[in-house]
């Protein structure tokens, strides 16, 4: 009996594990990493191949010209990660003003001064907006897929084309000090690097006194080209603290204190024959945060972020607006923008432009004057950075064209044939007009006009804009052969799911009436509509942002109607569900608990330095250590029990398993949950206690004469706590509920598998774990089972409750695959869903 249970409740979930394997398979979108790489010799074949002209022209001293003639001989790049645009931008570009604004003054006096040279950007960052995603769509320029994110806690070395690389190539010297993510991305490119570990979110300071140290002694030196510095306290400052905290203004305080004393050195050694006469000063976020401090999504907060950029030449003027050109900035362009400006190949696989802002703040040479009045004639100092921003294009929409091409032919998953023909279209049209112009485009040319300019650029831009916009549409092809058989399978499995429960069902011959009648009870009727009404809801495409509100009015509803029974008979029943009794191996294990609990207690005193206990903070990661430690240890001898007391399984017996296997997660849980941990946990037991409470009142109201099975409403309910419980811990589907501080309770340095374990206990403990081992409380009765049936009802209770959590996934599969294009559904799948059909 034992064993054919078993058999069928693996079955059905092996069934399950596959067509949710296959689903993802062609869902999780993928896009194919090309292994070309661009070369100076590359554009000699283009229809803007360079024309001879003085090397180092432009004021870049003698660099010999490769794709684009170099604008900048050096570049300074401070990445201040997860800068929210308001921490950069004036206060007064906002309706209300937060104490986070304005933390930054030294950026915004000099962006603001008259004649100045520095400039404000809003940038906008690709979701996902994770920092391994963002470090890659940065460098190589392209688009960072979902599926990266699983990379983002061990981060694989780039091999597709990419900034740093073209760098190194072309006998750029790299110098690298921050976030160690860089060493990992890029792992032989540096010529030095001062790379600090970025993982342990607790540490503020870390990663940015190794910044800090390093970066002004180096900006004395000349033995590199590009300066990168990645700061992270301002992201881990949101993660523990939020936005709103004292510990975010001490930060963005001391990065003022940082950029001022970066600033003060750069402009100190710019003048003529200066160390940093031509030197460019990039300060950017890879992207936003939200005001609990939390990024990963597409909402405004995470995708918004801010570059400060800055040249130490004379300052030129504002492109004129008569060119049309829109200032909006996207950290796609980074990549190809600083490669212009360096004077390097672009990186193969980028699809981004270069954008015109900077390239003439870099450029110094804008003639304002001259260009307002629209002359027939200028000369040709006035139009030389006209001419050099539209070469660039030309070469910048080349690049592209090809690499669309080479991608789409060798690419299982390249673009449509009508999308491939559009491109096309607006890519002939601009070359047509550069052809045209070709001869006065030249720079032996003294006479053009400003609406010449004007087309030749807005045709390039149009193309760039053009392929921008299909990349982020259709970037990669869903494989809807894959997610047809998943979803496919997901049905079929519902049906043997629900053969399998009525197979066990007839070896207990049992009844789902609790009148013991043939008939389909109310009961039954009722779970099945709750269902039926939140897999429908998961079909619209915003139900993630309130799914917690419907899972608590549905188990609310559901919890009214079972009352209905205890005030019909007006009593309820306290009594245990079994024997009071408890074996050895329960009271160990219960002991365990409550030292483990009195634990937690002097924990949570010392961090708040309550009772005194401040000094035992010193050792604040000891006592999460040794609270890990005695659930293991627990978990050991329930396993050792297990295996040495047999399969004898009875009520008795099941009810003290029951507890000491809750009591074995129950510390760790609230531990890692936080403060709030105590009343979760009180709100898990006192829900708990009333299904099983509730399920009782109604049996012991009926006289059966045909023993019933566990109630599927109380399943249903039971499934629909364990869901407000997700919901109430503060977490939601996606990827900015993951509280990634719980990860390092206990611990300061960053181990991947140990900090993963942590964090899917924290995410998945109240709502998975916890729920699915106090699960065999719904079978057990006042009246005590033989083994037979004890067995039936614990396997008939798990399969139901398996059968609720499959029909939601499936319905979920069907929603993603109705709206696979919608923000909500790529950004922010429904990962409660899918993953518990994994606990």
């Amino acid at each position: 009996m034992k064993w054919r249970l078993t058999w069928v409740f693996w079955a059905t979930t092996a069934l399950h594990v596959a067509a949710i394997a296959i689903f993802t398979r062609g869902f999780l979108l993928t896009r194919t990493e090309l292994p070309f790489h661009s070369g100076c010799s590359d554009v000699a074949g283009s229809p803007c191949a360079p024309r001879p002209g003085p090397a180092g022209s432009n004021g870049t001293g003698g660099s010999e010209r490769c794709w684009t003639k170099p604008a900048v001989d050096r570049v300074v790049i401070v990445v201040l990660d997860a800068l929210r645009f308001d921490f950069v931008a004036p206060s007064a570009l906002f309706k209300e003003k937060k104490p986070w604004m304005d933390r930054l003054p030294v950026l915004q006096k000099l962006a603001f001064r008259e004649g100045s040279s520095a400039k404000i950007f809003k940038a906008i960052a690709d979701p996902p907006t994770t920092s391994l995603q963002r470090l890659k769509g940065l460098t190589s320029g392209g688009l960072p897929t979902f599926v990266d994110v699983g990379n983002s806690f061990g981060a694989p070395a780039i091999t597709e084309d990419n900034l740093i690389n073209q760098l190194v190539q072309n006998g750029k010297r790299v110098l690298m000090m921050g976030d160690d993510t860089w060493v990992q991305l890029f792992p032989h490119h540096f010529k030095r690097s001062y790379p600090f570990p970025s993982f342990n979110v607790k540490d503020l300071h870390t990663v940015d006194n190794g910044c800090i140290d390093n970066l002004l002694p180096s900006l004395y030196q000349e033995d590199w080209d590009v300066l990168i510095a990645h700061f992270l306290g301002v992201d881990h400052a949101g993660h523990i603290f939020g936005v709103d905290s004292l510990p975010m203004i001490e930060k963005l305080e001391q990065y003022n204190t940082v950029l001022e004393n970066v600033i003060s050195v750069l402009e100190s050694q710019s003048g003529p024959g200066g160390l940093h006469e031509n030197t460019f000063l990039l300060v950017l976020g890879d992207h936003g945060q939200t005001l609990n401090g939390d990024h990963g999504g597409g909402s405004a907060e995470e995708v918004e972020t801010s570059i400060f950029a800055m040249s130490f030449k004379k300052p030129p003027s504002a492109i004129p607006s008569e060119l049309d050109i829109s200032c909006e900035y996207t950290l796609l362009d980074f990549a190809v923008t600083v490669s212009a400006l360096l004077g390097i190949p672009f990186p193969f696989g980028s699809i981004g432009r270069v954008n015109p802002e900077l390239y003439a703040l870099a450029g110094g040479t804008w003639n304002m004057e001259e260009l307002k009045a629209d002359k027939p004639e200028h000369d040709l100092k006035s139009t030389e950075w006209l001419h050099n921003y539209v070469n660039v294009l030309c070469i910048n929409a080349w690049q592209v064209k090809r690499y669309i091409d080479i991608y789409s032919a060798s690419s299982l998953i390249g673009f449509s044939s009508d999308d491939l023909v559009h491109v096309a279209n607006l890519y002939a049209e601009a070359e047509a007009t550069f052809a045209q112009k070709m001869d006065p485009l030249s720079y032996n040319s003294e006479h053009i006009k400003l609406s010449t300019l004007k087309r030749q650029i807005n045709a390039y831009l149009r193309f760039l804009a053009s392929v921008a916009e299909l990349a982020r549409s259709k970037w990669t092809e869903f494989n809807l052969t894959f997610m047809g058989i998943g979803l496919g399978m997901m049905l079929v499995s519902l049906l043997v799911h629900v053969l399998a429960i009525k197979m066990v069902n007839e070896l207990h011959n049992g009844s789902f009436n609790p009148s013991g009648n043939s008939g389909i009870s109310f009961g039954l009727i009722y779970a099945f509509f709750i269902v039926v009404i939140r897999a429908c809801s998961l079909l619209s495409n915003s139900y993630i942002l309130e799914e917690g509100k419907v899972a608590n009015f549905l188990l609310a509803t559901a919890g009214v109607a079972k009352i209905r029974y205890s005030i019909i008979k007006r009593k309820m029943i306290f009594e245990s569900t079994a024997d009071g009794s408890s074996q050895r191996i329960c009271r160990i294990v219960v002991m365990g608990t409550i030292a483990s609990y009195v634990l937690i207690v002097v924990h949570w005193a010392s961090e708040s330095n309550m009772l005194g206990l401040a000094q035992i903070n010193a050792a604040r990661n000891v006592i999460p250590r040794i609270i890990y430690a005695i659930g293991i240890g627990q978990m050991l001898l329930l396993a050792f029990s297990q295996l040495c007391n047999g399969s004898k399984v009875n009520n008795r017996s099941l009810f003290s398993k029951t507890v000491s296997m809750l009591s074995a997660w129950s510390p760790t849980v609230t531990i890692l949950s936080g403060k709030q941990g105590p009343l979760i946990t009180l709100a898990s037991i006192l829900g708990g206690y009333c299904i099983v409470m509730l399920q009782n009142i109604e049996e012991e109201s009926n006289g059966t004469a045909k023993p019933s099975v566990v109630n599927p409403l109380s399943v249903t309910e039971w499934s629909l706590l364990a869901l407000s419980m997700f919901f109430c811990t503060g977490h939601w589907c996606a990827f900015d509920g993951l509280r990634y501080g719980a990860a390092f309770i206990g611990f300061d340095e960053f181990v991947l598998i140990r900090q993963a374990i942590l964090l899917t206990i924290e995410t998945f403990g109240f709502s998975h774990i916890i729920p699915v081992f106090g699960l065999p409380f719904l079978v057990l009765r006042r009246k005590l089972f033989a083994q037979k049936e004890l067995l039936v009802q614990l396997s008939l209770a798990y399969m139901m409750f398996g059968l609720i959590m499959a029909a939601t996934v499936t319905v979920t599969i069907l929603c993603v695959m109705i709206q696979r294009r919608h923000l909500m559904v790529t950004i922010m799948p429904h990962l409660n869903a899918i993953s518990s059909q994994f606990y």
